[in-house]
């Protein structure tokens, strides 16, 4: 066998396996969709199947009763995910080049403290006493931005692959009269795209997929997130499919689609994101080594 043809073969071997990978992979999200359009009766007889033995849009029907309670959902996720994962960005950035210039006295001790916060943390009262006593930020949007605008973990693969930039760049930059901010926002941010939409996709998947921050600190009715929301229909539905009897209503427990409205809820919740992603797979793949090397 020769040296073209071996390379070929293990190029087929690998592309047969990324195709088994991916197919695993798809698979669980064909069988979610498949559940949440299934009738109820058919689920609890049959168990799941990948194609639905009888379509019903019973569950959907009773996620969207209240479409507009929906659509303001979708709106504060919307938005609380936008402007936190830009302001994220933007102070990652700026503190990951700050840490990362050889010229920065106090560079050391800066990266020391801010790996420190990795390994404790204040806990959840003196945090939850911070946004209420201190900032008055509950029942506000910016109770669901701020305790995640800033993430030790992300400053320091931001600061990993800052380092690799070669500071003579810098220095050429400063011999032609540029500042320190048009040197950062002209130059140093558009050579970290790569490490800026690898970030920016971990940071837009943490705001969207967060309840937490609203089970906590919102009360207002028009600021809860989709997750939250979706995460209380979802207790209710459990609550009134596990005692219906009790309460002495009548209704067959076979139609009450407690199964498939759990399924169409994840579809919902995920759904958007799914069409996010391939506006930063340009950039993912060379992305995924930040911060791996050191310069």
């Amino acid at each position: 066998m020769t040296t073209q043809s071996k390379m070929n073969f293990a190029q087929v071997g690998i592309n047969a396996m990324f195709t088994v990978v991916s197919i695993l992979m798809i698979m669980p999200l064909v069988l979610v969709i498949s559940i949440s359009i299934s009738e109820e009766k058919t689920l609890l007889t049959n168990g799941y199947r990948f194609l639905p033995q009888q379509l019903d849009f019973t569950a959907y029907k009773l996620i969207l009763q209240s479409p507009g309670v929906l659509l303001n959902a979708y709106g504060i996720t919307i938005l609380v995910t936008i402007l936190g994962t830009i302001l994220s960005l933007l102070m990652t950035a700026m503190i990951g080049y700050a840490i990362s210039r050889r010229d920065y006295r106090y560079g050391r001790v800066t990266t020391f403290y801010i790996f420190f916060t990795m390994l404790f943390s204040g806990g959840l009262v003196p945090s939850y006493i911070l946004i209420t006593q201190y900032l008055h930020l509950k029942d506000t949007l910016w109770a669901l931005i701020i305790p995640y605008l800033l993430s030790p973990f992300n400053i320091m693969l931001m600061k990993g692959f800052l380092q690799k930039i070669p500071g003579e760049i810098i220095e050429s930059c400063k011999m032609d009269g540029a500042g320190e901010l048009r040197i950062f926002f002209r130059i140093i941010l558009p050579l970290s795209t790569p490490a800026l939409a690898t970030l920016g996709l971990f940071i837009s998947f943490m705001y969207w997929n967060d309840w937490w921050l609203g089970l906590l600190y919102i009360d207002n009715q028009k600021l809860v997130p989709l997750q939250l929301m979706l995460y209380r229909m979802m207790n209710t539905i459990d609550f009134l499919s596990t005692n219906l009897r009790r309460l002495n209503v009548m209704i067959d427990l076979a139609d009450f689609p407690s199964l498939s409205a759990r399924m169409a809820m994840a579809v919902l919740a995920a759904g958007p994101m799914m069409f996010v992603f391939p506006f930063f797979q340009r950039y993912f793949v060379s992305g995924l080594t930040v911060g791996s090397l050191k310069g």
